[in-house]
Formats: structure tokens, C-alpha cells, sequence
């Protein structure tokens, strides 16, 4: 039968620890990210026609292309 030391179970254990963490460290911050890119509010330029996005909460936009100054999108 295969006999471990403790000191090899200790590193295992702390090895996977540290992987776990890192694991959970970038997952919680990817997630981060992709939530600001997510949660945009949607705007429609009625001059020029195009469509663009500015942060959540914001209800005036003025649009890239024509600098027109519209309200968001409602659904």
C-alpha cells in the first residue's frame, strides 16, 4: 500500500488551497467585468439614426456621431 507523509499531504492540501483561490479570485473578477459591460443603458439618436449605449442610470445621452442629445430606450 502507498504510505504518505504528512509533510507530502500538508503540500497537497496547501497546494490546492492556493489554486482554489486563485480560481475564485479571477472568477469573482471577470464576473465584475462582465456586469459593468452588461448593464448598459441603450439609446436610439432620432437625427442620425445610430444606435449607443451609456452607463446604467443615465436617462440623457448626447450621441457620438451628431452630438444630438436623446432620452433611453423604454421596453
Amino acid at each position: 500500500m502507498l504510505e504518505l507523509t504528512p509533510a507530502v499531504v500538508v503540500y497537497c492540501t496547501l497546494l490546492a488551497a492556493v489554486f482554489l483561490g486563485v480560481w475564485f479570485y479571477y472568477d469573482r473578477r471577470d464576473h465584475a467585468r462582465f456586469e459593468v459591460e452588461r448593464r448598459k443603458t441603450t439609446f436610439h439618436c432620432i437625427r442620425c439614426d445610430a444606435l449607443y449605449t451609456a452607463p446604467i442610470g443615465t436617462e440623457l445621452a448626447k450621441c457620438p456621431r451628431c452630438a444630438h442629445e436623446n432620452t433611453r430606450l423604454k421596453f
